[in-house]
């Protein structure tokens, strides 16, 4: 990334508290043009939990003063309950975060250095928190700038997938039960940070409960979940994601559903904005923003509109691998989505052969014939994460181990290119031996030595097969009809090279898995693939500089005290068939050298089961989150504990709280949740 110091602007920084009609007040950092104190300019908001003063400062020093330096004023607010803010943070995209945020909107608009214009901006929560503002409509909110982000709370995020449980759901969980009980700053609030940091702690429950809660689509989900009225989003929206991150299909849809001026912009990156992309390569996107707000929010016409509506980066064929440092491809553009240019092909799965024959050719299974397979609860160690941050190496590895326990279909050598854009699908005809089954469905680029790259996967838990919001058991040995969509992608596989579609009754530990093993039976001769081919054309085609060169403001100077540590370990005991996958994510301990302050952040997760007893699988999610000055330091560790029988989740958490090395507050939770069609 090119960093840039001389901008347009020249800009001052200031530390200040947002008051809120309830008399809470939310601490905020606003990067503003000098010449506001006589000349006001518009507010760009990014609204999250995340902790501006320590967490985020290096990384929001890089895009809020770059946005700054471009004539705006930019305000990082954190949500009340976290970093400086008053109160306590007990959920995600509750009510009353939405209410804050609209008096956080009322009050920046009314200051003397803002015109009384406004837009949001962020990545994932802050992303979210800005579309579903919107869809609040908000009086001086002109435009979103947003990043990895959904419109459907409960089918397309960590929770919940296809209706089954995610282990994202227990990471992310217990990620905010961290982040929720973290304490205040004493150097900004005095010496009321042990009262807020106490009620911050007695107050704070893991949020995995509540989720766990809510199994299906109910009004918890339905709210803020903006797929339930897309009408209601009136201002214009710039949407990004990666396809290796887990959102990688909420662009698409805010294209073809929402009537407002939009442009989307998905690249091969994982879960980071995408002038940080990883996989690169990165792009120059601070400088599309700065003209998206040019154009909405000081009505420059500067034609941010023209051009396509969609611009993706089209994958060329790799290697699997669990990290890349870029991703070769290009950039394709679409005038509109969904693209005149895509055509959906179906392609019943008796034109592909049986298992990963060398030769391709048709099915040697008999016409009317059933295909069975019950996996092993190893298939999915090599899954990745359902959303990657490609630190630690968190992409699928090779998957020809995990297709060893896996009903598979593949193509003969491709005679020619072939691209796919969009979200491909299987319809299977199907029966199981049980009354609750789940289906994962992955397609492969096998290359000619035989290495398969996962390129897309998709999960349904058969019991929502009508529907997420009512399951309905299934009758063992009936046949059904069920459709697995895949997650969005751009990619090309080459000649020479197949398609494989594998398809597995358990993707552990990506997914929960049912209560019992399942014998899953398919029915080829009346089950297909569809396959979202894109036809390449000259017009179509982008150079590869499209964006340009990713540009930022200088980051702000740290110190590293202590190095990180990363690791992915698969672990499995031949003797007692214990199997897991162990993964540490140690940020290690840095000195925020502006304001002297020592974080550290240390995440440790495991996930275990053995043999093949679906009762035995379970997760682990520990936090250690540590502030430390020469004259105080305080520490919070949490950790939440998942298991199962066949017919409950059961909870153990702890949260245990320390001032220098004295522990100065201690729970412990143990709570069973039913199975709900799970």
């Amino acid at each position: 990334m090119r960093t840039v110091h001389n901008l347009p602007y020249e800009t001052k920084e200031e530390q200040t508290t947002v008051p809120l009609p309830d008399g809470t007040r939310l601490s905020a950092r606003v990067w503003r043009p000098v010449c506001t104190d006589q000349e006001p300019l518009p507010a760009v908001l990014e609204y999250i939990p995340y902790r501006q003063r320590d967490l985020t400062a290096v990384r929001d020093s890089i895009h809020h003063p770059y946005i700054a330096g471009h004539g705006y004023v930019c305000v990082r607010v954190d949500l009340r309950g976290t970093g400086d803010s008053d109160g306590v943070l007990r959920d995600e995209y509750l009510e009353q975060e939405q209410r804050d945020a609209e008096d956080v909107l009322a009050w920046l608009a009314e200051q003397p250095w803002c015109d009384g214009t406004t837009g949001m901006m962020g990545i994932s929560w802050g992303a979210f928190a800005a579309l579903q503002v919107a869809a609040r409509q908000p009086e001086s909110l002109r435009a979103l700038v947003i990043a990895s982000f959904t419109d459907d709370r409960y089918a397309d995020d960590m929770h919940y997938m296809g209706g089954t449980l995610l282990s994202d759901n227990l990471a992310e969980a217990g990620t905010m039960f961290a982040y929720a009980t973290c304490p205040p700053d004493p150097a900004v609030v005095g010496d009321r940070w042990r009262g807020m940091w106490r009620e911050r702690l007695e107050n704070t429950e893991p949020w995995v409960l509540e989720w766990l809660r809510h199994q299906r689509r109910d009004d918890y989900w339905r709210h803020a979940s903006v797929c339930e009225d897309y009408q209601a989003v009136r201002c214009p929206v710039l949407a990004s994601s990666g396809w290796a991150d887990g959102y990688s299909n909420a662009v698409t849809r805010l294209l073809a559903h929402l009537d407002v001026p939009r442009k989307g912009l998905i690249g091969p990156w994982s879960h980071k904005f995408p002038h940080l992309g990883q996989p690169g390569p990165a792009i120059g996107y601070l400088q599309e923003v700065v003209r998206w707000w040019d154009h909405w929010l000081k009505g420059a016409d500067n034609g941010v509109l023209d051009g396509p509506t969609l611009s993706a980066w089209m994958q060329d064929s790799v290697p699997p691998s669990t990290a890349y440092e870029e991703r070769p491809g290009r950039w394709v553009v679409e005038p509109e989505w969904p693209s005149p240019h895509v055509n959906e092909v179906t392609y019943p799965l008796t034109q592909y052969r049986i298992g990963p024959a060398r030769d391709g050719g048709e099915s040697e299974a008999e016409p009317g014939e059933a295909l069975t397979v019950r996996s092993p609860l190893s298939v999915g160690q090599f899954a990745g994460k359902w959303a990657s941050y490609n630190a630690p190496p968190d992409l699928p590895y090779d998957q020809r181990e995990e297709d060893g326990g896996s009903l598979v279909f593949e193509t003969g050598p491709l005679t020619e290119r072939v691209e796919i854009l969009g979200s491909p699908s299987v319809e299977l005809d199907l029966s199981v031996s049980e009354p609750v089954a789940q289906v994962a469905a992955r397609l492969s680029d096998v290359a000619p030595d035989g290495s398969a790259t996962r390129i897309t996967y998709g999960l349904l838990n058969l019991t929502h097969r009508d529907g997420t919001d009512a399951p309905q058991p299934l009758e063992p040995g009936r046949r059904y009809r069920a459709t697995v969509r895949l997650n969005g992608v751009a990619q090309a596989f080459p000649p020479g090279h197949r398609i494989r579609l594998s398809l597995s009754t358990s993707y552990w530990p990506l997914a929960w898995p049912p209560p019992r093993p399942v014998l899953l039976s398919v029915h080829q001769n009346s089950s297909s693939l569809t396959l979202p081919l894109r036809t390449p054309r000259e017009e179509g085609e982008a150079p590869r500089d499209l964006f340009g060169e990713p540009e930022g403001a200088p980051p702000l100077s740290t110190t590293a005290l202590t190095p990180p540590e990363e690791r992915w370990d698969v672990k499995r005991d031949l003797i007692g068939y214990h199997h897991e996958l162990e993964i540490v994510k140690d940020r290690g301990t840095e000195r925020l050298d502006h304001i002297g302050l020592e974080v550290g952040r240390r995440a440790y997760e495991r996930y275990t089961a053995v043999a093949d007893d679906f009762t035995s699988v379970g997760g682990e999610s520990t936090w250690t989150m540590t502030f430390r000055r020469a004259d105080w330091e305080a520490r919070a560790v949490t950790r939440t504990v998942l298991t199962c029988t066949e017919r409950d989740f059961h909870v153990h958490a702890t949260l245990d709280a320390y001032e220098g090395g004295d522990r100065v507050f201690s729970r412990t939770w143990n709570e069973t949740v039913p199975r709900d069609h799970l």
